[in-house]
């Protein structure tokens, strides 16, 4: 079905559109952002019509957005697998993400690299050729200078990401500082993915590479589903 309509729109039908591919049964892993809300909020609805569906969620926010939908939520440690996960992303290439728009990374990282099947929810503004936002690093407070020294040396510019409506940073969900890192172009997502995650001090980063299983994208087509496999 085409739909020429607003951004929101084409979240949403994407959202949906993800959510039917979680089945009955299913432990799901609730990602973060206004695009895989959609596709919580889905996922409530099926749950509001008998479907057994358990969530995990990988933020507060999500968690609270599950809770409002009406999804049971448990914890990876007391599930035996989890089947799908369900995310957004800020930025794709292919199979490739930048992610962490909400600082939130690190732990949707942990759930989506856990599932068995990980499907990338996107309204299409977030694709491009070539990834280039900034990367968002999740630092220790101890460790700021150490880890900012060290992305200058990989030619990169670190910003210690602010909060928006207090004073002072933004603090993770960990207790942690998040670093914005703009590479410029990244022609090879793999080499930065594996130097950030070598760094003292780094707890975890927003390059995902070759994780995504499906990418689910909302245009003024329609939703398009793309396989990375």
């Amino acid at each position: 079905m085409k739909d020429g309509g607003s951004r929101a729109t084409r979240k949403r039908q994407a959202g949906e559109r993800a959510a039917e591919m979680a089945t009955d049964g299913d432990v799901v892993g609730l990602g973060t952002g206004s695009t895989a809300a959609y596709a919580t909020e889905a996922l409530g609805a099926a749950v509001a019509r008998g479907h057994d569906i358990t969530g995990i969620p990988t933020s507060y926010h999500s968690r609270a957005v599950a809770l409002d939908a009406g999804i049971p939520l448990t914890e990876l440690d007391a599930v035996d697998a989890v089947d799908i996960a369900i995310d957004g992303a800020d930025e794709v290439v292919d199979g490739d993400l930048i992610k962490g728009g909400g600082a939130a990374h690190t732990r949707e990282k942990i759930v989506d690299a856990a599932a068995d099947r990980f499907v990338v929810v996107v309204d299409d503004s977030k694709e491009t050729d070539v990834l280039s936002h900034p990367v968002p690093v999740e630092v220790v407070p101890a460790a700021r200078p150490t880890v900012m020294k060290t992305v200058r040396d990989m030619d990169g510019e670190p910003t210690l990401r602010s909060a928006g409506r207090k004073d002072g940073p933004v603090i993770t969900q960990h207790g942690n500082l998040v670093l914005d890192c703009d590479f410029g172009p990244i022609e090879d997502p793999a080499a930065i993915s594996t130097a950030l995650s070598t760094i003292p001090g780094v707890l975890e980063h927003g390059l995902f590479v070759d994780v995504a299983d499906e990418i689910v994208v909302g245009g003024p087509e329609g939703v398009q589903v793309r396989s990375t496999r």
